[in-house]
């Protein structure tokens, strides 16, 4: 009897095998680590050193990987977040044990929510003080794995040098498995001190599986859609991560379907398109279009608060979603479930759909963009309007955007035209504060041919001043706009509009320009009327610079019912 293989090589060449004899001295369990990074194709790591973690972070020394440290931990799982959205690689984030491990939580909370994937790695104690007692360890926690299991997709724990390759290769294996995300390994001290005489990581697999729709389901979408009168599609993140966009595109024009991006899916469809409906769905002219479809298509998008308009959203047709994410199949409104990976399930769906004719689908459309527009004009909110309008202008169609959690930010959601997919990112995903430089520079690591865009307001910028020298250290190329409104401009908003006054929203903050330029950061103070020429000049400049533009913003009434 025979048995087909369709594994890697078993046989080791040998070279291979004289290589594997005679490993370099002085090795050690960090050494495998990097290894096994450089084995499975990593080439950039993130992160902070850290007492139990130098055994990695000498291990680079002997390494090709380029490392980019930040200051802080949750900024650098910012910058990893950004560098596997922009790459569509696994991005390694090397942390230290307790306060440096759980300072990066949120991050990997933004990463789980938009499905970015980052590899955390971090340091434990001394295997003998796993097991949940209270040893003593400096940074020690009963359960360190507990306070992430909640938040990354899935944990892994070694206890021994010889499960790192493996280890490390399975969660690798899990980030890039669609739904991508975060991933947790943690290794103990002394595993990474000690020698090993492990041969050097060769040869690793760690092929992310494939989500695949199953045909029937497929079957009956594409006929539901094929008989629709009034078909329209959402386009959520799933679409832009799994590089689906021109499946997407001509699917809308196969059916003549109306299409609506959500805010994670910005660029996954062209804004100008004349079947594009744009991002406008905090506005009820886009609710109720939607709610009209007898066949609403969701693609890559859990249909969660900010895409059905605060929970307002009532479809009235059939519903077919099509989510890798398994827990967001049904969760917010009954559908034809399909578990499956976007490119995957819209190449299925464009080979069987019937192609329909004209509908007059993009005469809706029309329609629908001329009433928001009148309900936005109708709101005195110009210099909103014209500041977006500013920075599309300035900013090269091939450079991406990190926008922090700001008035300016809320409006790019639904306002910006993001132009090509995969540009636009936000923290939206979590909602956390602080993301946007950070972001920005783990961008700007991954291609530094581009100059890269980051917006915060001045609260935000406060999260992550200390990047400033990150930015200056590797000499990185990207251009920081903090819009200067003297506190937290959306929640001053939301507690006036609310209780009547703001509490707690006022900050006292520093002199931006004079505090870049401490750092080496060339700086300027723009107006509205020079913001477009100083940010062009700062792209057509490389290395970071910032740019602080004093306004108070307001947000358009978004409209539920």
């Amino acid at each position: 009897m025979t048995h087909d293989h369709h594994g890697p090589e078993l046989l080791p060449t040998a070279a291979q095998t004289e290589a594997a004899l005679n490993p370099p001295p002085g090795r050690n369990g960090g050494d495998l680590v990097v290894e096994t990074l450089q084995s499975l194709g990593a080439t950039t790591v993130f992160g902070l050193p850290g007492q139990h973690a130098l055994g990695m972070f000498d291990a680079l020394r002997r390494s090709d990987l380029r490392y980019v440290g930040l200051r802080v931990e949750n900024n650098a799982g910012f910058a990893a977040d950004a560098y596997g959205r922009v790459t569509g690689e696994a991005a390694p984030l090397l942390l230290s044990t307790g306060p440096g491990a759980l300072t990066s939580l949120a991050a990997l909370q933004e990463a789980a929510a938009a499905s970015a994937p980052v590899l955390a790695i971090s340091s434990q104690i001394p295997v003998a003080g796993l097991g949940g007692g209270r040893h003593g360890y400096l940074h020690e926690l009963r359960d360190q794995k507990a306070a992430f299991r909640d938040v990354v997709k899935s944990v892994h724990t070694v206890r021994t040098a010889s499960q790192i390759p493996s280890a490390i290769a399975r969660a690798w294996q899990s980030a890039l498995t669609a739904p991508h995300g975060p991933v947790w390994v943690e290794i103990p001290q002394d595993v990474l001190l000690a020698e090993t005489p492990i041969p050097v990581v060769t040869g690793l697999d760690a092929t992310p599986d494939e989500v695949f729709p199953r045909p029937e389901l497929t079957a009956v979408a594409a006929d539901l859609l094929s008989r629709a009168e009034r078909p329209v599609i959402i386009a959520g993140g799933g679409v832009v991560r799994s590089d689906a966009s021109g499946k997407l595109r001509a699917l809308a024009e196969k059916l003549d379907a109306p299409v609506v991006t959500t805010f994670g899916g910005k660029g996954a469809f062209p804004w100008d398109h004349e079947l594009s409906l744009q991002s406008w769905l905090e506005d009820r002219h886009t609710t109720d279009f939607l709610e009209d479809a007898d066949v609403l298509l969701v693609v890559g998008s859990g249909l969660g608060e900010l895409s059905s308009n605060y929970h307002t959203f009532r479809p009235r047709g059939r519903v077919v979603q099509i989510e890798a994410d398994l827990g967001k199949l049904e969760s917010n409104h009954p559908a034809l479930g399909i578990h499956a990976d976007a490119r995957l399930a819209l190449g299925a769906l464009l080979e069987t759909v019937r192609e329909r004719g004209d509908t007059g689908a993009a005469e809706r459309v029309r329609g629908v963009l001329g009433a928001v527009r009148e309900r936005i004009a109708g709101q005195e909110l110009d210099l909103e309007q014209s500041l977006l309008t500013t920075i599309r202008a300035a900013l090269p169609d091939s450079s991406p955007s990190f926008w922090d959690m700001t008035i300016l930010a809320y409006w790019a959601w639904s306002a910006f035209d993001a132009r090509r997919p995969n540009t636009m990112h936000s923290a939206q995903g979590a909602g956390g504060l602080g993301y946007g430089f950070p972001a920005a520079l783990g961008a700007a690591a991954a291609d530094p041919s581009r100059p890269v865009l980051a917006v915060s307001g001045d609260g935000g910028a406060m999260y992550s001043i200390a990047e400033l020298a990150t930015a200056r250290q590797y000499d990185l190329n990207v251009t920081w706009l903090i819009v200067d409104d003297g506190g937290y401009g959306i929640l001053r908003e939301y507690m006036t509009d609310t209780f009547g006054e703001a509490t707690g929203t006022e900050l006292s903050r520093p002199d931006f320009v004079a505090l870049a330029e401490s750092f080496g950061v060339p700086a300027t103070l723009a107006t509205p009327d020079t913001l477009g020429a100083t940010l062009t000049k700062s792209f057509a400049e490389s290395g970071p610079s910032v740019v602080v533009l004093p306004a108070v913003l307001r947000m358009f009434a978004p409209t539920h019912l």
